[in-house]
């Protein structure tokens, strides 16, 4: 600690300028470099980290809008002219925290940079101490995707064997897992995707019963009730708009609806409407929206339920890695148009 003769390196950013409105483009976002110094001052508290990958989640969208009450109750919006701040598997350089030593791995909330200066939280950050799975793992399956899809599933729905269970946006980074933990419980599980080859994923790789395109389909009340001809007990929701309204008049008595995202929405400067609102008051469908932060005191109860799967491969994983800090904003942007297959993410340095 408190080298004055500190070596310091480039540090490649990926800056946010200024807040946007409507779908983001790549030009809402720059790359530049500036200089880090590898060893902390004298009596820091924070820690020193290498980003070695970083994670591409729907809600970054909600980050990039003008500062907004509503909205920043859930994620607080990015300061304009300093990196992108997201989730990322990091390893440490250099510490003055006592939890952490130097070669230290750890997940959290880092910029979108090589390195990243943190100043440790309660729940911003968790070290890995699992390294037989992949690392890129823990900016989905074992970070906070994975987490958002336990607790959604099994907190907010109280899943029961037998039930009916759909699942929209269902081979992204969330949707993928609630499909699986669904079948798990003995479930039947139907997800909605965008495209054909994912259909096939659903059904093929993540073991769902059935699957559809909504682009595909004229009418999504028909295409419901099709799939659920007598109803749904658990929708797992992550669009919003036309697929919410659909659902709702699908949906059994007592159905409940945990709301993880409203992807649908994110870019439009006027949200859909949705009209069977008065289904919840028929039905009585429990309807909650809810952050994964909340339910972050659970994280490692969480590995201790997964981690089994996943080595006795009962649990499939699929990402979407892109190369080097320079196809981060596409990787982002591709995100709001379907083009990721499963977890999207982008690798900085592989150690």
């Amino acid at each position: 600690m408190g080298n004055t003769e500190a070596a310091t390196v480039t540090n490649k950013q990926i800056i946010f300028p200024d807040y946007v409105s409507g779908f983001p483009k790549e030009s809402d976002l720059k790359i530049t470099t500036n200089t880090v110094d590898l060893r902390l001052p004298e009596g820091s508290k924070s820690v020193l980290v290498k980003n070695l990958y970083l994670s591409c989640d729907p809600y970054m969208r909600i980050c990039m809008g003008k500062p907004d009450p509503l909205t920043s109750s859930l994620v607080p919006p990015y300061n304009t002219g300093e990196p992108i701040v997201g989730l990322g598997v990091s390893k440490v350089i250099d510490s003055g925290h006592p939890d952490y030593k130097k070669g230290d791995l750890l997940w959290g909330l880092v910029g979108w940079e090589e390195y990243t200066v943190i100043t440790l939280t309660p729940y911003s950050h968790f070290k890995i101490h699992h390294t037989d799975v992949p690392l890129s793992y823990y900016t989905g399956l074992l970070g906070m995707p994975g987490m958002t899809a336990y607790a959604g599933f099994y907190e907010i729905c109280s899943p029961k064997k037998g039930e009916t269970v759909f699942v929209s946006a269902a081979s992204g980074a969330v949707g993928q897992l609630v499909g699986q933990f669904a079948k798990l419980m003995g479930c039947y599980v139907v997800g909605s995707v965008g495209s054909k080859e994912k259909v096939d994923l659903l059904k093929t790789k993540f073991g769902f019963d059935d699957a559809f395109n909504y682009k595909e389909e004229q009418d999504l009340n028909a295409a419901l009730k099709r799939c659920f001809p007598e109803g749904i007990d658990i929708y797992f929701e992550n669009v919003g708009g036309k697929m919410l309204d659909a659902v709702l008049i699908n949906m059994k008595l007592h159905g409940r609806i945990a709301v993880c995202g409203m992807i649908s929405q994110y870019n439009l400067e006027d949200p859909e409407g949705v009209h069977n609102l008065a289904t919840i008051l028929y039905k009585r469908i429990k309807l909650q929206g809810f952050g994964v932060f909340d339910f972050y005191d659970k994280y490692y109860n969480f590995l201790d339920f997964v981690l089994p799967y996943i080595r006795e491969g009962k649990i499939t994983y699929i990402e979407d890695i892109a190369e080097g800090l320079e196809s981060g904003p596409a990787a982002l942007l591709g995100l709001f148009h379907g083009k990721n297959f499963g977890k999207q993410l982008f690798v900085v340095a592989r150690e």
